[in-house]
């Protein structure tokens, strides 16, 4: 079953068996940038802007995905059958005459903002100095944009596509893809692996980033809550905290002693503690219209100059361990940005760097409350009734279960507040466990015959003998996966509460 070894060859093999025409789109050695490349991964920057990327990089990645999808034996379509004679000589003309520092209007405004987050992770950064050879390679991206924008213009127009599915939904190329099919009234679908094993996450419309924020409440809020329901979620919580169930984390061996920490980091037990947990700086840097910050560093810097006029409160600053434990390091460490800002700080406020074993879960066990910007550690936290302040766009956000800031003046006003002195209350709590419950189990949708590989070459493995396994009723979510992608009615929510085995309850020892 080699050629299932994609979630999208599985998925279009699943639903062509359920009677839906399906095609693929492979990009075969068009673009000058994309999403497959940083600069971890490849030798050095002049790969991109001296044009080698489709000569050096794209053979190996078009072989393998081509093999791929010619084994299911559905249509695969190329990026470049949908190209003219000038379309790349235009593209690059474009891009060349692109002052990178004035942003665009209308739809090449659109194309910036893909070229630009495209080019912060391809650097593993947060923000850009505008260097040549920064500049160079954002400019790459930006004629990327511009050619993908081209190619499914007209792959749409030629073909009668009603529903498009593909990973992310953000970056280059999948970012202008999403842009143009919904342009067209296409039904969009856009999934990404979770962090639960053999779990994704799918949405409709747009990237689960952003759909997220303003998913309705009366998906989970009327969840009927039990002691089943109660230990699966609480009993998965605390195995987060060493990723035994996940095939996504950071810590193998994490410091959970509290007395430990607070020794190690000088934490003072007499004043409250309150602790900012920050994300990867450059990872998904998209743009929200409600963010009360630019950037994660602004709101960072300004955190830091609130505590320092607060002696009576201890600022612990962790700094997320994945900017140098993740699949792209950061190449513009917090550590250094804020160390560029304050030579010094003031002894009331602590930075804990990525390579420290302290485990962020005992660090806010032992704060009064937690700041965060975009972690989904807030989902997590506040399901444990700890006290969450929200200052970016966190998926616990707009949950009614965490102090969300509006902006600047209000993010103050919330740290007025604290210190809070006191847990959630049990009300909270209670709300924040349903949704722990819906975005860990009911949104990361299960699929058991995806494993994880291990072979660094192939990103899963599958544990199924024969195509029937993938007929309809040989798995549910399955079923509900490719129902949800030709209906936008149907919601990529798995109810995961009636898959749960009760929890058995003790023998009475009253007779009746």
């Amino acid at each position: 079953m080699g050629a299932l070894t994609t979630v999208e060859s599985l998925l279009g093999v699943a639903l062509t068996l359920r009677g839906h025409r399906v095609r693929f789109l492979l990009c075969d050695h068009v673009l000058p940038a994309c999403l497959r490349i940083h600069l971890g991964k490849i030798k050095d920057t002049s790969i991109i802007t001296d044009k080698r990327l489709n000569a050096e990089i794209c053979p190996q990645c078009y072989c393998r995905g081509e093999a791929i999808y010619r084994e299911t034996q559905l249509p695969v379509l190329n990026y470049s059958s949908f190209l003219r004679p000038g379309d790349r000589e235009l593209a690059a003309r474009q891009a060349a005459l692109l002052d990178p520092l004035v942003r665009p209007d209308g739809q090449q405004g659109v194309d910036y903002e893909h070229a630009l987050a495209g080019t912060l992770r391809f650097f593993a950064r947060g923000t850009l100095d505008w260097s040549e050879e920064q500049v160079g390679v954002f400019r790459n991206y930006y004629e990327a944009a511009l050619l993908t924008r081209v190619i499914i213009k007209r792959c749409l127009k030629k073909y009668k596509v009603k529903h498009a599915c593909f990973h992310h939904g953000i970056y280059i190329p999948q970012g202008i893809i999403g842009d143009e099919c919904r342009a067209e009234g296409l039904h969009v679908v856009n999934w990404q692996v979770a962090y639960r094993k053999s779990c994704f996450i799918f949405s409709h419309h747009d990237t689960y980033h952003r759909t997220l924020m303003d998913e309705p409440a009366s998906l989970w809020e009327d969840i009927t809550w039990d002691d089943t329901l109660e230990n699966q979620t609480m009993g998965y919580l605390e195995a987060r905290r060493h990723g035994r169930e996940d095939w996504i984390w950071f810590h193998n061996q994490p410091n959970e002693d509290i007395d430990k920490l607070r020794e190690e980091l000088q934490i003072d037990p007499s004043k409250p503690l309150i602790s900012a947990l920050t994300n990867v700086f450059w990872d998904a840097q998209l743009h929200y219209k409600a963010n009360a910050f630019p950037n994660m560093l602004a709101w960072l810097i300004d955190t830091i100059d609130y505590f320092k006029t607060r002696p009576d409160l201890q600022l612990a600053i962790r700094i997320h361990p994945a900017e140098i434990r993740g699949g792209i390091p950061s190449r513009q460490p917090l550590t250094e940005e804020i160390r560029k800002a304050y030579p010094s700080l003031p002894s009331n406020i602590i930075v804990i760097p990525p390579e420290n074993e302290c485990s962020t879960y005992a660090l806010a066990e032992a704060s009064d409350s937690v700041i965060i910007y975009g972690t989904k550690t807030g989902v997590e936290l506040a399901a444990r009734g700890t006290p969450v302040i929200v200052a970016g766009e966190a998926w616990i956000k707009n949950k009614g279960i965490t102090r969300d800031v509006r902006d600047p003046a209000d993010y103050r006003a919330a740290l007025d507040e604290l210190p809070y002195a006191r847990r959630m209350t049990d009300a909270a709590t209670s709300r924040a466990k349903k949704y722990a419950f819906h975005f860990f189990f009911r949104r990361f949708m299960p699929l058991p015959i995806v494993q994880p590989s291990t072979n660094p070459k192939e990103p899963f493995n599958l544990d199924i003998e024969s195509l029937e396994d993938l007929l309809p009723g040989k798995n549910s979510c399955l079923d509900q996966i490719c129902e949800a992608i030709v209906n936008d009615q149907i919601p990529f929510v798995y109810q995961a509460e009636k898959h749960i085995t009760p929890t058995p309850v003790a023998p009475s020892n009253i007779l009746a």
